[in-house]
C-alpha cells in the first residue's frame, strides 16, 4: 500500500513554493510505514508486524547444483582466490604435469617433448625480472618452513606480505633471502599471537638463530611493525600437550606465571624458559612429576635454565 504525502519545496527558477505530491510505502496490514529491507534476502519486511511488502530478490548464486565436493570442482568456472602466498598472487596459468590430453588419453612421444618444453618456459616467463624471482623463492621458503612447523595459512599470508613489504622497502639488500624470510615468518607468528621460539624457527630454517634475530630486529625497526612483549602462557597449552600433562597442571601453570609477572620477574628472561619452569613447578605441586629434562627437551632450553626459572617462581610463590 502506498500513501500519498504532500511536500512543500521551493522553485529555483521562480522562487515560488511548489507543492509536490510523493507516495510512501506503508504496510497493508497494520499500516506502519516503519519498513526495513533484509540484506541477505533482498525482502522489504514490516518492523512492526513482520508482513513481507515486497520480495522482488534476485538470485546471484551459479545456476548449477552441486551435492559433493568433486562435483563442486567440476561445474566450477572460476579459479582459485588470489592469495599473497605466491609471486604473482595465483593469477598466471600452469600447465598440467600429466601427459593426457582433454579426454585423459595419453600424448605422443612427440607431444610430450613439445609440453615438456612449454612448461620449462612457462616457468620461466612467469618471473620477469630479478625482483619476482626473488620473490618466487622466498615465498616457497615461508611455506616450506610454515608447513614444517604446522604454522596455518592466514599465518603464511601475513608473513609474506611482511616480505613484500621489505622488498619493496629495498631492505633485502646485502642480506640472504633465507635470512629475511625467516625473519618475516617469525614476525608473522609473533603479530598472529602464534606462539614459536626463534630455535624452533631455526631449526626448519637454514640460517643460525643469530642472524634470524638480527634480521628480525633490523626488519621490525624499518617497517615500524609494533611487536608486543610475547607471553609465556602462550606457550603452555603447547608445551602441557607435549608432556601429556593435565588440565590442573596447564592452570597452576598459568597462575604461576601470572603471579611472578606481576612482581616484575618476566623482565629480561626468555618466555619459553619462564614457561618451561612454571610447568615444572606446577607439575610438582599437582603431583603430575615430570623431570626438568622431559620438560627441557619440549621447550628446547637447558635444565639450567628450567632450574634457575623454578627456584625464582618458588620464592616469589613464597613456597619455599
Amino acid at each position: 500500500m502506498e500513501r500519498p504525502t504532500r511536500q512543500r519545496q521551493r522553485d529555483p527558477d521562480t522562487g515560488q513554493q511548489v507543492e509536490e505530491t510523493t507516495s510512501e510505502k506503508a504496510c497493508d496490514e497494520c499500516g506502519s510505514e516503519a519498513l526495513v529491507t533484509s540484506e541477505d534476502q533482498g525482502e522489504l519486511v514490516c518492523e512492526d508486524c513482520g508482513l513481507i511488502i515486497d520480495a522482488t530478490n534476485i538470485d546471484r548464486g551459479p545456476e548449477w547444483r552441486a551435492f559433493n565436493h568433486s562435483e563442486r570442482n567440476n561445474k566450477s568456472r572460476v579459479g582459485a582466490p588470489t592469495t599473497q602466498t605466491m609471486h604473482d598472487k595465483g593469477l598466471t596459468t600452469q600447465i598440467d604435469w600429466k601427459d593426457q590430453d582433454a579426454y585423459g588419453r595419453s600424448l605422443s612421444s612427440e607431444k610430450r617433448t613439445q609440453m615438456n618444453r612449454l612448461r620449462k618456459w612457462q616457468e620461466r616467463i612467469r618471473a620477469k625480472d630479478a625482483g619476482e624471482r626473488n620473490l618466487q623463492f622466498a615465498l616457497s621458503e615461508i611455506d616450506r618452513m610454515a608447513s614444517a612447523m604446522g604454522i596455518p595459512r592466514s599465518v603464511r599470508e601475513v608473513a609474506s606480505v611482511i616480505y613484500r613489504r621489505a622488498l619493496d622497502e629495498d631492505l633485502i639488500r646485502g642480506r640472504s633471502i633465507e635470512g629475511v624470510s625467516t625473519s618475516c615468518l617469525y614476525a608473522a607468528c609473533r603479530r598472529e599471537g602464534i606462539p614459536r621460539s626463534l630455535e624452533e624457527i631455526a631449526d626448519v630454517s637454514r640460517v643460525e638463530r643469530k642472524e634470524i634475530g638480527r634480521t628480525y630486529r633490523y626488519i621490525a625497526q624499518e617497517l615500524s611493525l609494533a611487536m608486543e612483549p610475547v607471553d609465556p602462557k602462550e606457550f603452555v597449552p603447547r608445551f602441557c600437550s607435549e608432556l601429556d600433562s593435565s588440565e590442573e597442571v596447564q592452570a597452576k601453570a598459568n597462575e604461576i606465571i601470572d603471579t611472578t609477572a606481576a612482581q616484575g620477574m618476566l623482565s629480561g628472561k626468555s618466555p619459553t624458559g619462564f614457561a618451561a619452569a612454571a610447568i615444572y613447578a606446577a607439575s610438582l605441586l599437582c603431583n603430575d612429576k615430570r623431570t626438568q629434562k622431559e620438560v627441557a627437551t619440549v621447550a628446547q632450553v637447558t635444565e639450567v635454565t628450567i632450574r634457575n626459572r623454578y627456584q625464582e617462581q618458588i620464592e616469589a610463590m613464597g613456597l619455599n
